[in-house]
């Protein structure tokens, strides 16, 4: 008995020092189940007390994206070097912000696949692929791309672009459940990054381009039971309405707006406030754009283009503010909302922060609702103002294009998009990834609506006079310095193109990547660039910091890619999907990739008539414009210029397009939609596309 007695104290005494050494070694399961774990609602709220991790989307439930670390500073930043890099292995955009908690990172890439990895050493601990079928990149307007991930106690969170949420264990990378967000009905997809609030997983929806109906869903966190659902645009009121407030936003509606889906999806902005229990929630533009044709009359269409404060614990509305009343010109309001506390006349307030795409810096009391400021910060002419006693945009003339077609400032790029903007407590400034760009808009009068691609209906009317804007505004990106109270900017940097990464903004620096591949270490106050290292490929992606035993690290996620993206590059390549971290003092070498061979138009005869290559190029235009370009000069983005195609791909063109050989890669299907004569037409529409281009070199 005492033999018995002494084995099981010897194996329980093995077991006890394989389980302390097992925790102790970071990047081991029990080290990640114990540190993903204690990420709760209390550790989220104070964050700031806990300066060396990076546990949500915003790094805080304001989203500023601030960061306090002080190891790299102004005077020391010219030594930062590169401390690790990591090859993904991908070849579409990373819009990705990292999730760091002790030095184990979460990040999500193209198709929503997640990746652990351990920046101690520069590894990936696991990979969690969610299978998207690839014939959802059909249905994603600006890529296959996924901008985050939520982390809460011992659950890592994705929305697949299929729009599933999904939990995935933080330790093993497997699933712990998952639920079907959006209907398949129309083209709905998942790309925005979910967030944890007060024990829900908050999570919206993208596809407005395509037709759908926006809403926002909150999950149990631990189950994944639905506890609620806001719809931010009324449906078919025959129907009835699903809560209260869609009763009332039906009346701001005109026509039959619910056969087009409506839009106002919450792809984007999301934050929190704790103390009040509220989520702030952006919603988005309208379907089609163009409110004539989707709501005939007038009306200001709630909620598109709005903030939208809802209970977290019932989903109800408390208040909204619309930004752009009846939206005609995709100006979303999705874009970053942001939290802090500033002294207005006087007057600490807790204060809500946006730069939407409509191009007016806004400032509003988060308690209320009420506006405080309302100023621009890149060149806008559809609007003179916004006036601060009704909240309304003062409209110009004409900006609606009803009867004429219009260039409009900003584009429907936005002056800011997704791309995530920050706020530096200690500088008092927030810094906007911005861009000066018009679009043209016109009242399209042969608009059919079809559910499955872009319906947007606000092509020029070639019935109508053409107005172009006298005061004529270089297109380029810029990063801006704004003074949030005193409503102007303080400084800005120009950038070639307006297709840049987000922020990153600790006390006294700013971190921003560009299309050219340079990522920067700007001075925060006065924006001079103290340093550059240039990674090879267009940098989208924001860059985060965060402390690992004692060292302050700096991390971006580098794959080109997103709407622009595509079709467009700024650099000679574009490389794999790689993480680069660096740190003081550091000079691993940068990785070496392949150099790509250089592209030649195609030089293969055109074989069909003009007007079959007309009647190419009108099908070009639909199925294929979205994700391919032709433009001279230009080889394309992650999706290839085909008039600078490789012969094969011709010879095998039906098999491609009819056949869908090249799905598994994202290609779109066409059977069924395309017949051989249709085929035969768009692909004699791209020789001849490639012969010109090649005579007028």
């Amino acid at each position: 008995m005492k033999k018995l007695v002494l084995l099981f104290s010897a194996a329980a005494l093995v077991l006890g020092s394989i389980a302390f050494i097992t925790k102790s070694i970071p990047g081991s399961p029990l080290h990640i189940a114990k540190v993903v774990g204690a990420v709760q609602d209390q550790q989220i709220a104070s964050v700031d007390d806990n300066t060396g991790d990076w546990l949500t989307y915003g790094r805080n439930y304001g989203e500023e994206r601030f960061s306090p670390l002080g190891q790299i500073t102004k005077d020391n930043v010219n030594q930062l070097g590169l401390a690790w890099s990591l090859n993904l292995g991908t070849k579409r955009g990373i819009e990705g912000t990292p999730l760091v908690v002790d030095g184990i990172m979460f990040l999500s890439g193209p198709w929503s696949v997640v990746y652990a990895i351990d920046t101690r050493k520069g590894k990936i601990l696991w990979t969690y692929d969610p299978q998207v079928p690839k014939g959802f990149g059909e249905k994603a307007c600006c890529d296959v791309v996924n901008r985050g991930l939520a982390m809460y106690k011992g659950n890592i969170f994705v929305g697949t672009l299929d729009g599933r949420l999904v939990s995935i264990n933080a330790s093993t990378g497997k699933k712990k459940w998952e639920v079907q967000s959006v209907s398949h009905d129309r083209s709905y997809t998942i790309t925005g990054a979910p967030r944890v609030m007060d024990g829900k997983v908050i999570i919206g929806n993208s596809g407005a381009e395509y037709g759908v109906r926006g809403y926002v869903t909150a999950y149990d966190a631990m189950t994944g039971k639905k506890i609620w659902r806001f719809f931010t645009v009324p449906g078919n009121p025959a129907n009835g309405f699903e809560h209260p407030e869609m009763k009332e936003a039906a009346k701001t509606w005109n026509g039959e707006w619910w056969k087009y889906g409506g839009g106002g999806t919450a792809w984007d902005a999301f934050a929190y406030d704790p103390k009040l229990k509220l989520i702030y929630v952006g919603t988005g533009n309208g379907s089609p754009w163009n409110r004539e044709i989707r709501s005939p009359g007038g009306g200001d269409n709630l909620y598109l283009s709005s903030i939208l404060a809802i209970h977290a614990e019932t989903g109800k509305l408390k208040w909204h503010y619309q930004t752009t009343p009846g939206d005609s010109w995709d100006f979303t309001a999705v874009q970053q909302i942001i939290l802090t506390q500033l002294e207005i006349k006087g007057k600490k307030r807790e204060v809500l922060m946006q730069a939407p795409k409509n191009g007016f810096f806004y400032v509003l009391d988060r308690n209320t609702g009420e506006l405080l400021s309302a100023e621009p910060y890149v060149y806008v002419n559809w609007a003179s103002k916004v006036d601060l006693k009704t909240g309304r945009p003062v409209e110009n003339p004409n900006a609606r294009y009803v009867t004429s077609n219009e260039q409009i400032y900003p584009s429907v790029f936005g002056g800011h998009n997704w791309q995530a903007m920050a706020f530096n407590p200690k500088t008092n400034l927030v810094y906007i990834p911005a861009r000066e760009r018009s679009s043209s808009h016109g009242n399209q009068q042969d608009f059919v609506y079809d559910k499955d691609y872009w319906s947007t209906g606000n092509k020029s009317n070639p019935a109508n006079p053409t107005n172009k804007d006298s005061y004529v505004v270089k297109s380029l990106g810029k990063l801006i310095a704004w003074d949030p109270v005193l409503n102007k900017e303080v400084w800005h940097k120009t950038e070639k193109t307006g297709w840049n990464s987000g922020v990153l903004t600790t006390s006294e620096l700013v971190f921003q990547g560009n299309a050219e591949g340079d990522f920067n270490a700007l001075d925060a106050r006065t924006g001079k660039v103290l340093w550059t290292k240039n990674l090879g490929t267009g940098i989208v992606a924001p860059p985060i910091t965060y402390l690992v035993d004692g060292v302050q690290y700096v991390t971006i996620a580098v794959g080109w890619g997103g709407v622009v993206g595509l079709s467009n590059r700024s650099t000679e390549q574009i490389n794999p999907g790689t993480v680069y971290t660096f740190a003081i003092g550091k000079n691993v070498a940068m990785p070496v990739y392949e150099k790509e061979p250089k592209k030649e138009y195609l030089t293969l005869p055109v074989e069909i008539s003009d007007e079959q290559v007309a009647k190419g190029a009108s099908l070009f235009g639909k199925y294929c414009g979205p994700c391919h370009n032709l433009n001279a000069g230009n080889p394309g983005g992650t999706i290839p210029n085909l008039t600078y195609s490789h012969p094969d791909i011709m010879g095998a063109f039906h098999q491609i397009v009819r056949d869908g050989i090249f799905l598994p890669k994202g290609m779109p299907k066409f059977g069924g939609r395309l017949n051989d004569t249709d085929i035969s037409n768009i692909k004699g529409y791209i020789l001849a596309t490639a012969k010109k281009n090649r005579e007028n070199k």
